[in-house]
């Protein structure tokens, strides 16, 4: 999926300083929507999608959620720096600002910032023979790198994010209808039918507030609704459907649906436009391991060992982008268990793995994964005493059935490289139980 530029600019023609009258239509036609394109993105103009309810929201969530922007600040329009504002205070990076040159000079707050001139013939609309547009593609390349381009960002410090964490909380953050949000959590215990009827009390998702759509999304994934998660992308909005979340859930959702080569394909193409990220490799490296199981089914020896090391690379990338977070590292560590002979590595990466997890959770803020992946890192050490803690601490913060499940399995994984290699710890096998009744409950 290309990547989303929402476009601030006027509409219209509208007067400057000197005079002239500006046409910025034809701004737009002619030199920054071909620009866009040629960086290899997909240009969004207010206008050129029509929503119903306030027009807030939509402009709201296109300026939070597009991954990059481009302003033109030619006559210092209100609207256009307000949104600017909202722009800097949201985003770090990505955002390209503009201006006609001689028309004025920008006002004392943005003057500082580096901002692309363009030229305006007499008449307010662009020479017939301009060089600006290979001067606006190269910017916005430029902007594809994230070099921080926001005055908030770059001033203000302590904007700490693992990528994986944004997927469980972000139905936190977000402020919506109190009611849609209570129906969704009871829909959540009653199971997929209930969620369906929260989705058909919508009039339409595309036009719903991006906090509801994305709270319905992960519902979906709490009840294992893959299908559903799949069918509620198509719905969305571009700018929401094109989100790293979405996309990096739609993969996930793919995979559970037994479509792994169309889940790999939108995984890639994430990494390819947006960056590695621990949350995408940590995806990317479930389908490998899914793979890597169906292929040892079949036995398909040789295959299943090539999986097993891309699974293993794809988790050691998405530990390596982000140390902080746990997950990729641990199932690294997991799947190196299962290699005939253990991967050497295991030993000392589970000494780093554990020193994340064990921050994370001296921050405050632990999940159930932080503590299932003490739990699974404990039994790859044989330490009794510290998987038996950690279970009655992941046990305590359950919250969605297919997490206790995702632990049990590796927890089986483990054991049954290990019967294989007359290495049967019982322990870990009553720890297995556990997690398993709990999802009999």
């Amino acid at each position: 999926m290309v990547p989303l530029c929402f476009v601030l600019m006027p509409f219209g023609k509208k007067p400057a300083a000197d005079g002239r009258l500006v046409d910025f239509d034809a701004v737009y036609e002619s030199l920054i929507k071909p620009a866009v394109i040629a960086a290899g993105l997909e240009p969004l103009r207010a206008d050129e999608e029509m929503t119903g309810g306030v027009i807030h929201k939509p402009m709201y969530e296109r300026l939070i959620l597009c991954e990059y922007a481009v302003a033109d600040l030619t006559t210092a329009n209100a609207n256009v720096f307000y949104e600017l504002g909202l722009r800097h205070a949201i985003r770090p990076a990505s955002t390209v600002l503009l201006f006609a040159q001689g028309l004025g000079q920008l006002p004392f707050d943005v003057a500082p910032l580096r901002a692309v001139p363009y030229q305006l013939g007499a008449d307010g609309k662009l020479p017939a023979n301009g060089t600006d547009l290979d001067m606006v593609t190269s910017k916005l390349r430029e902007a594809r790198k994230m070099m921080t381009d926001s005055p908030v960002f770059q001033l203000v410090e302590g904007f700490p994010d693992i990528k994986r964490l944004k997927t469980d909380v972000f139905r936190d953050r977000v402020q919506y209808s109190t009611t849609l949000r209570q129906k969704l959590t009871q829909a959540r215990k009653e199971g997929i039918g209930a969620v369906r009827a929260v989705e058909q009390e919508l009039v339409s998702v595309y036009d719903v507030e991006a906090g509801v759509v994305i709270d319905l999304f992960l519902s979906y994934r709490a009840v294992k609704g893959w299908t559903d998660m799949i069918a509620l992308v198509e719905k969305m909005s571009a700018p929401l459907a094109a989100t790293v979340l979405v996309q990096e859930q739609l993969g996930l959702a793919l995979n559970r649906a037994g479509r792994g080569a169309e889940a790999e394909g939108v995984l890639l193409d994430l990494l390819a436009n947006r960056g590695p990220s621990s949350e995408t490799y940590g995806i990317l490296g479930r389908v490998y391991k899914d793979r890597w199981e169906e292929a040892l089914k079949l036995g398909e020896k040789s295959l299943a060992r090539g999986l097993l090391d891309q699974a293993i690379a794809a988790y050691l990338k998405g530990f390596e982008t982000d140390w902080r977070d746990a997950y990729p590292g641990v199932n690294a560590v997991t799947l190196m268990e299962l290699k005939e002979p253990p991967d050497s590595r295991r030993e000392q990466l589970i000494l780093i793995v554990s020193y994340a997890v064990e921050r994370r959770i001296a921050s405050g803020k632990p999940d159930y994964w932080d503590h299932a992946t003490l739990l699974e890192l404990a039994v790859l050490a044989k330490c009794q005493q510290k998987a038996e803690l950690a279970l009655a601490d992941a046990l305590a913060i359950i919250r969605e059935s297919w997490e206790p499940e995702t632990t049990a399995r590796n927890l089986r994984l483990i054991r049954e490289a290990r019967e294989r290699r007359n290495e049967e710890i019982k322990w870990a096998q009553e720890i297995e139980n556990e997690l398993t009744r709990r999802l009999k409950q």
